[in-house]
């Protein structure tokens, strides 16, 4: 064979072998594909979608698919996209069904913001996971970033975001870097939010963030001002505190030892460590301890800076203690909303006794209530008609329940009209956790924003820019009508005087406990001002 064959046949062997290895380390590399967006990362499916996937959650299953059917709706009208940032795979039932309400809240805000009043564009909406504590936030960003100069994409809001954590506060902080809004629905660390200045010169830390819920340091003193009204000072109290590092954490317990109390001294505050949010690890050997320290030092009300796993064990073994007959009531914050759903049976009969009388009662300062406006508005009527001896008028009712109410309705009527259409949502909308409330009313006031920014404008969709500069317009008569409560933004876009629902969850004396509305909290100490109006001297 002639040499220079020898030498093609060899080339086109060693050719051969490298695309037959270029082939199989190509395969290899491939990401492990979820979905349209969506890579496996660490077991867990990381990503964008908009599309309809459930991110391997069965009961989010159908609210993703109507989510997707609404994004299908708008068609080739002006649109721009808001993208929902949660984690969206769990272990446990209750914290998928809490995903679920979140969603629900998600679909139904986009549906008002889209059919309500205002002109383009619509919400197109998708769901973004970060992974279980946001740990793998990080590509998530990078994708949004991109979505976010794409002009297919137009990316123009990020919101969810439901945990304090550092992971949290850093997707939080590069996106709003690079200049992307975020309209934060349901974190209320203090350490993720920009400072109130009056003299105007301080430069936020988060430029385009707004939030929906007080921070833990408002809620705390909210929760001092109604129990202070209801005279309570007499109490004897303690702190027991989270040392592990967590935002909500932190800021709670900082939030809780600023209180000034009025009552007789309590003990030194108590801390535990727990290895997670959702992991127990030995704290129900602390709180053995705890609870006996907290028998003997005579304490009645303990302030918890903790999540709502270790709040359930901390309330267990306290009603476990033997202690004189002596009825505690643990104080926490917003995260205690979801505590309700993790309680059996047999966690009820434990917190009341043999007795059928409560040993435990917790209450805790939810971020909204689905009984808040009704409740109140009845007392406001009835203590006006005490002192006038007729009926108020129409327009002598306050503003800051009559419009929160109207919203309420307006959000139940959507409820209705999505069971009449034959829409599945994995399950009828329950508003008792507050969960879909906020996550509607942050996608109502992100449309607001929107079609504000859009007015006057010829351009096909407003810009980044233009949409967080309407953050701090939105107060006075630009208020956004909330589930919640009024949506007032400051100028570093915190929600002014954002009232909190104090909830009380009450063993009862028999079966399942019950989740009571007691009344409602302000930070400032009084009502949100007529039409919202912030006042020069707020900070």
């Amino acid at each position: 064979m002639p040499r220079w064959k020898k030498i093609l046949y060899a080339l086109l062997t060693v050719g051969a072998v490298a695309v037959c290895f270029w082939l199989v380390w190509s395969f290899v590399q491939k990401p492990d594909t979820c979905a349209d967006g969506v890579e496996r990362t660490g077991g867990e499916c990381i990503g964008v979608n908009g599309e309809g996937y459930d991110f391997g959650t069965p009961e989010i299953h159908d609210v993703s698919r109507a989510i997707a059917e609404e994004n299908k709706k708008i068609g080739g009208r002006p649109h721009v996209t808001v993208a929902l940032m949660l984690p969206l795979q769990a272990d446990k039932p209750a914290l998928r069904r809490q995903m679920r309400s979140d969603l629900q809240g998600a679909y139904l805000g986009q549906r008002q913001a889209n059919e309500g009043e205002g002109e383009p564009p619509k919400i197109r909406l998708v769901l973004a996971n970060p992974g279980r504590a946001y740990k793998q936030q990080q590509k998530v960003v990078d994708t949004l970033l991109r979505m976010a100069d794409s002009s297919e994409d137009r990316l123009r809001a990020v919101t969810g975001f439901n945990l304090s954590l550092d992971d949290t506060r850093e997707a939080v902080e590069r996106l709003t870097q690079h200049k992307v809004p975020v309209l934060a629905s349901r974190i209320s660390g203090d350490e993720i939010a920009n400072a109130d200045r009056t003299d105007g010169t301080a430069k936020p830390r988060f430029p385009g963030l707004a939030r929906l819920i007080p921070t833990n340091h408002d809620a705390a003193q909210a929760l001092a001002n109604f129990n202070g009204e209801r005279g309570r000072q007499n109490r004897k109290t303690v702190l027991v505190y989270d040392k592990r590092s967590d935002g909500y954490n932190e800021s709670l317990a900082k939030a809780f030892s600023g209180i000034e109390e009025q009552g007789p001294p309590g003990p030194a505050a108590m801390p535990f460590e727990s290895p997670a949010i959702d992991e127990p690890g030995s704290t129900g050997n602390q709180f053995s301890q705890t609870a006996n320290n907290i028998c003997d030092s005579g304490a009645d009300t303990i302030y918890f800076a903790g999540r709502t796993l270790h709040l359930r064990i901390l309330a267990l073994k306290l009603a476990q203690v033997d202690c004189e007959n002596r009825h505690y009531t643990i104080v926490s914050g917003s995260d205690a909303a979801s505590l309700r759903q993790d309680m059996t049976e047999k966690d009820w009969q434990q917190l009341r006794g043999e007795g059928g009388k409560a040993k435990v009662t917790v209450q805790y300062a939810a971020p909204a209530h689905p009984d808040a406006w009704r409740t109140e508005l009845a007392e406001w009527k009835k203590e006006w008609t005490a002192h006038h001896d007729r009926e108020p008028a129409k327009e002598e009712l306050p503003q800051y329940l009559t419009e929160p109410k109207a919203a309420l309705d307006t959000l139940k009527k959507r409820i209705e009209t999505t069971r009449g259409e034959d829409i599945k949502l994995g399950s009828t909308p329950s508003l008792e956790d507050s969960r879909t409330m906020l996550v509607y009313d942050g996608l109502i006031t992100i449309g607001k924003a929107l079609h504000q920014a859009q007015e006057g404008s010829a351009e096909a969709a407003p810009s980044r820019a233009d949409v967080g500069a309407q953050w701090p317009l939105l107060q006075s008569r630009h208020r956004v009508r909330g589930a919640s409560g009024l949506i007032c933004l400051t100028s570093s876009g915190n929600a002014y005087d954002k009232p909190v629902a104090v909830v009380e969850l009450d063993p009862g004396r028999e079966g399942l406990g019950k989740l009571k509305f007691v009344g409602l909290g302000w930070p400032t100490g009084h009502p949100q001002p007529k039409n919202c109006v912030i006042p020069s001297s707020a900070p």
